[in-house]
């Protein structure tokens, strides 16, 4: 007997709509329907008429020049959909808004979860090994371990600098003793200046796309 498909979770739909209301601005949006299969699968298709479906987002019929920049917007839907229900629960675990968890992992791993980069960093949330086994015993490629990791690890920050949020990001890019070296202020490193006002761009975006 055939498994009808169950629905997205709240927080799933929540993070698909934030995302293609993101990632396709500008650009005009047929209705798009969303379900998990029955091997657990994530589904997503602007196509009516299949069993199981609901609408998550409703438009008008996209213009074929925005065909390309759609097909990006579902496929950076389904990332963002995929760790939902991971993001919620480091949110509320370590009390760290999860928008502001999804702007991290956007800069830094653009959701995923293989990723490391040329220093070494690893998965969603980009977190060095070191930072890691401070804040985790766990696997930093398994994106819930990652997740809560880095959820944690921003929560220390944010309370090591009495929730100044832009101190917070800038220690996460070039660790705390560098803001502290810095007297408290975002060290002048070319990165980091670029990744503070990055990430706190995302995390308004989403702020809004929320409300």
């Amino acid at each position: 007997m055939r498994r009808r498909p169950s629905f997205l979770s709240m927080n799933a739909i929540r993070a698909v709509s934030m995302a293609l209301g993101m990632t396709s601005a500008g650009v005009a949006q047929a209705d798009i329907f969303g379900a998990v299969d029955s091997n657990g699968s994530i589904v997503l298709t602007n196509a009516p008429g299949k069993v199981g479906l609901t609408v998550i987002v409703a438009g008008d019929p996209p213009a074929a020049r925005g065909a390309k920049r759609t097909n990006a917007a579902f496929s950076a839907a389904i990332d963002i959909a995929r760790f939902a229900d991971v993001i919620d629960e480091a949110s509320r675990t370590f009390r760290v808004q999860p928008e502001l968890l999804r702007a991290v992992i956007d800069v830094e791993s653009s959701y995923n979860p293989n990723a490391v980069s040329d220093k070494g960093a690893q998965g969603l949330m980009q977190l060095m090994p070191d930072t890691a086994r401070r804040f985790s015993g766990g696997n930093m490629f398994n994106p819930r371990d990652n997740v809560l990791a880095g959820a944690r690890y921003l929560r220390f920050l944010l309370d090591l600098f009495k929730d100044d949020m832009e101190l917070a990001l800038a220690a996460y890019n070039a660790g705390e003793n560098a803001v502290i070296r810095a007297g408290y202020r975002i060290p002048s490193l070319p990165e980091t200046r670029q990744y503070v006002p990055r990430v706190l761009s995302r995390y308004r975006r989403l702020l809004t796309a929320s409300d």
